[in-house]
């Protein structure tokens, strides 16, 4: 984990799907849609002025361990974001093309 991440247990509304989502601290996109916010700079910061909606791209894996690369749909940033146990097994083969 970065040694700049910073913990925020945050519930909120997805604002691409509508679904409520029950955060744990690491939750940083939305299980139903997988889609996330750009709100951070550092993870957990809260400090991006963007805002914008980030789309999940693709799936990428090393070493056993996968991430959905997400890209803002308002000012192209792409981030990485690890795969949650919660997450929709059907929105992932979706975003690899299976």
């Amino acid at each position: 984990m970065s040694k700049k991440f910073i913990k925020n247990v945050e519930d909120f509304f997805c604002d691409h799907c509508g679904e409520v989502v029950k955060g744990n601290g690491y939750t940083n996109h939305c299980p139903k849609c997988l889609w996330s916010k750009h709100v951070d700079v550092d993870p957990g910061d809260r400090a991006s002025e963007c805002g914008g909606m980030m789309e999940p791209i693709r799936i990428e894996e090393k070493g056993g361990e996968h991430s959905i690369v997400h890209k803002c749909i308002k000012c192209g940033a792409e981030k990485k974001n690890k795969m949650a146990v919660g997450d929709d097994f059907e929105k992932v083969i979706d975003i690899t093309g299976n």
